[in-house]
């Protein structure tokens, strides 16, 4: 009987070390992503962070930087004068963006700015703060779950989805609200 009772001991310890592995792993995760971006290692990023999916998510929050459409020109039918003055000035349909965009937050000296609180400054050549500050788990959830790490503009939240039993990738990056031109901060969809 003992060796059923140990056998039996062993398989709880094993079902509560997975279980908490299978709780820990986004922190692990952010803690993974952070570690590559501080040395560099873009390969590793590759695999911790789904590029495509962040890109996505912070192009609605970089909205200075969307190209502007304007309106196709009128047809010569309708408005015959308009649509000479516009052929004449040969104005192109997108204007070139102004501002950050989004693949300058997605290299990994900017990534390792934005886990250590730098917020929307974080494309900027500045330094990353001496003090690394903690990440704050907001939300925990099956199959994603939030950090946020505050600093001087307010909190920058990442949101991991899980891949697997244990493999989270970062999908989605929301950056402190803009600062208005009063001083106060704005309202930013994606943050919370």
């Amino acid at each position: 009987m003992s060796f059923g009772r140990a056998l039996a001991g062993l398989l709880i310890v094993a079902v509560a070390m997975a279980a908490m592995a299978f709780v820990t792993a986004p922190m692990v995760a952010f803690s993974a992503v952070r570690s590559a971006a501080e040395a560099g290692d873009v390969q590793g990023l590759t695999r911790l962070v789904d590029f495509t999916a962040v890109r996505a998510s912070l192009r609605p929050q970089l909205d200075e930087t969307a190209p502007v459409v304007e309106a196709p020109p009128p047809s010569f039918l309708d408005n015959p004068v308009e649509a000479i003055r516009r052929r004449l000035q040969d104005q192109p349909v997108f204007r070139r963006p102004v501002g950050p965009q989004p693949d300058d937050y997605l290299s990994p000296t900017a990534l390792n700015r934005l886990t250590r609180g730098v917020g929307r400054e974080a494309w900027r050549e500045t330094a990353a703060p001496e003090r690394e500050p903690a990440a704050r788990l907001t939300y925990w959830g099956v199959d994603r779950t939030r950090m946020a790490v505050t600093g001087p503009e307010g909190r920058t939240v990442f949101t991991f989805e899980r891949r697997g039993p244990f493999a989270w990738r970062l999908v989605h990056i929301g950056l402190p609200p803009r600062a208005e031109p009063n001083g106060q901060a704005g309202v930013q969809p994606g943050n919370g």
